[in-house]
């Protein structure tokens, strides 16, 4: 149990928090390890240059991802005065999220089980 007022607790809490420029996503009708493939090419990356990765990269997830990699771009230099041009991709990571499930009829009345997965896509971009 902690220990103090309630209010100090969620001031040590806030104090501790992170203040880099972030976009999350949830419940994106794409699996975690299909999401995974791309995050991996853009971690690490200049804004720019994860931007021109996403544009020809044919998977469906890039797609998702780019729009995602810009809202947090635009919350870099709203919300935090931060230089575009300065910006990289420091996190990006995806969570498992829920699963619906559907069932697909099959022969002799059997039914087999489909899995539409979704994740949860976060990007937090940091100044060099």
């Amino acid at each position: 149990m902690a220990k103090g007022h309630r209010s100090q607790i969620k001031r040590e809490r806030n104090a501790n928090k992170d203040t880099r420029p972030s976009a999350k996503l949830s419940f994106a009708r794409v699996s975690v390890s299909k999401a995974c493939f791309v995050l991996d090419a853009i971690r690490g990356k200049d804004v720019n240059v994860a931007l021109g990765i996403l544009s020809y990269n044919p998977r469906y997830a890039s797609a998702v991802i780019k729009k995602l990699l810009e809202s947090a771009i635009a919350n870099a230099e709203n919300n935090n005065g931060m230089n575009a041009q300065n910006l990289y991709v420091a996190e990006c990571y995806a969570n498992k999220g829920p699963t619906m499930k559907r069932i697909r009829p099959r022969a002799q009345g059997r039914a087999y089980r489909i899995e539409k997965r979704m994740s949860h896509i976060t990007v937090v971009l940091d100044e060099r």
